[in-house]
Parts: structure tokens; sequence; C-alpha cells
């Protein structure tokens, strides 16, 4: 079998990984070594926040439509399930936005799940 030389393609795989480790701090960014490692475990990082960013805003979303409902009387889950009897289809980022910004269509919203819930 004949020999493989392959150091073009070794050092353009080390460069790639030094490329994405620049801006790391000390050795993480001058060092192939620590730089493959800290790029792993950045990648890692990165894949699981993706996820927990998710996670993050809908728990914020939330936050937003319980204080604005409280301002109605109601709390989230009896706003939630008033929807859900009145058929409003309204995404829970839209309804903290709502409550944020625009009061009085919140409001709307909030009555008619009051009305659906015989309030």
């Amino acid at each position: 079998m004949p020999r493989v030389k392959r150091s073009v393609h070794a050092q353009k795989k080390r460069r790639d990984v030094l490329e994405q480790a620049s801006g790391y701090w000390g050795l993480k960014s001058k060092t192939y070594k620590k730089a493959k490692e800290q790029v792993m475990k950045s990648g890692n990082y990165a894949y699981r926040d993706r996820r927990n960013r998710k996670r993050d805003f809908r728990r914020l979303w939330i936050v937003r439509i319980n204080a604005g409902a409280r301002l109605h009387g109601l709390s989230y889950s009896q706003l939630m399930h008033g929807l859900k009897l009145a058929e409003v289809e309204v995404d829970r980022k839209i309804l903290a936005d709502l409550a944020a910004t625009d009061a009085v269509a919140f409001g709307a919203i909030a009555e008619r799940a009051k009305l659906a819930l015989g309030r």
C-alpha cells in the first residue's frame, strides 16, 4: 500500500480549528490541542443553549402574561383556559407582547376569556 503524505490536509484541519478559536483567552486560541478542546466544548454549549433559550423565553412570556392577566382579575391559568374555551388561538409570544405594549388589546382578549369562563 502506498504511503500517504497528509501534511497539507493536517495543516488545513488545524488552521480551521485555530480560526474558530480566535478570540479565546490564552493558549486556547494559540495551541491546536487546547483550541480543539475548547472549540468542541463551545460547540456543546452552543447546542445546549440554543434549546435552553426557547425554554427561557417561554418562562418570560408566561410571567408577562400572568402580570397582565392579574390586572384584569384573572390568573395565568384561568386566562389560558378561558382562551381555549373561547377558541382564541393566540400564542404566548404574541400575548406577552400585547400585555407589555398594548394594554387595550390585551384587555379585550382578557374579556373574551372571562366571558368564556362565565364570569
